[in-house]
């Protein structure tokens, strides 16, 4: 039988367990403990780097300001340009002080400082609004009118009723305000008359446009009687909506198609222009906010 332990004896303390509760009973054994498992799916951040002094690149900036001027330029000259209406020649479509964009591309745009066209999605259709740059007078001037004859229609007006190959055109869009037929004279003269100067009215007024059947020497249109007429190649008949303000084919004659630029989109600002000398603040004051991104048709 064994003897138990004396009161002087030790325990061997290399061997000894853990107790109960979980801890090492002797130094060594806490050392011996395995190592923490490392936390899965967290990673180490990266040194942030210290933000560069001085500012931006000036590199860089004048880089970004040059592709947004060329962006701007190649919006203006292929895609939409703005006109503006500074006369009543289509009220009440379009009124004074309409800020409008327009299509470029649609009739193909001119490229910059050339006569070179690009190549144009369609030709203008009868009733469509369009953006011109007329050749009698000042040929920096954009002008907006309505297409009332395409090439090869015959056109005629008696009393303020448009006939367009003998049917007569209903023009919901169109109004008369003074009631007045005054005679075409001067430019619609020049439109009739083969023998006028061309350099005075521009060649393009010079093709025959009464049918054989018109005697010349009695004809005498007037603002709400003439014709009929024969629209030739390459060539549109164009009319304000205002019939008795409106300075258009009835005067100059058919436009040539190579003069017309654009087809108006939307009317993106507004305002009237009462006052002409009437400062930014005061211009969004008499803002017509009712036909702002209004359609243009």
């Amino acid at each position: 039988m064994a003897k138990p332990p004396s009161g002087n004896s030790v325990p061997d303390t290399d061997s000894a367990l853990p107790t109960s509760g979980g801890a090492p009973s002797s130094p060594a054994a806490r050392d011996a403990r395995p190592p923490l498992p490392e936390l899965k799916g967290r990673r180490a951040r990266k040194p942030v780097p210290a933000a560069k002094s001085g500012g931006d690149d000036p590199l860089e900036m004048v880089k970004s300001l040059l592709w947004a001027v060329l962006l701007f330029f190649v919006i203006r000259t292929f895609l939409i340009t703005a006109y503006s209406i500074p006369s009543e020649s289509m009220e009440k479509t379009l009124l004074i002080g309409d800020y409008l964009m327009a299509n470029n591309a649609l009739f193909g745009a001119t490229l910059p400082f050339t006569d070179v066209r690009l190549p144009a999605l369609r030709d203008p259709r009868r009733g469509e609004i369009v953006v011109f740059r007329p050749t009698y007078n000042n040929p920096r001037i954009d002008v907006v009118k309505r297409v009332i004859g395409v090439p090869g229609d015959t056109l005629q007006m008696r009393e303020h009723v448009l006939y367009r190959n003998g049917k007569q055109v209903t023009e919901p869009f169109a109004q008369y305000v003074d009631g007045i037929d005054e005679p075409i004279t001067e430019y619609g003269q020049a439109m009739m008359d083969p023998t006028i100067d061309p350099a005075r009215y521009g060649s393009h007024n010079h093709i025959p446009l009464l049918p054989a059947s018109v005697d010349k020497r009695t004809y005498q249109p007037s603002r709400n009687n003439w014709g009929p007429l024969v629209i030739p190649p390459a060539h549109y008949w164009l009319m304000g909506d205002n019939r008795d303000k409106s300075l258009d084919s009835r005067y100059m004659g058919p436009i040539p198609r190579e003069v017309i630029r654009g087809k108006p989109l939307f009317i993106y600002f507004s305002y009237d222009r009462a006052n002409e000398s009437a400062a930014f603040p005061r211009a969004l004051t008499a803002a017509r906010w009712d036909r702002i991104f209004n359609r243009v048709k």
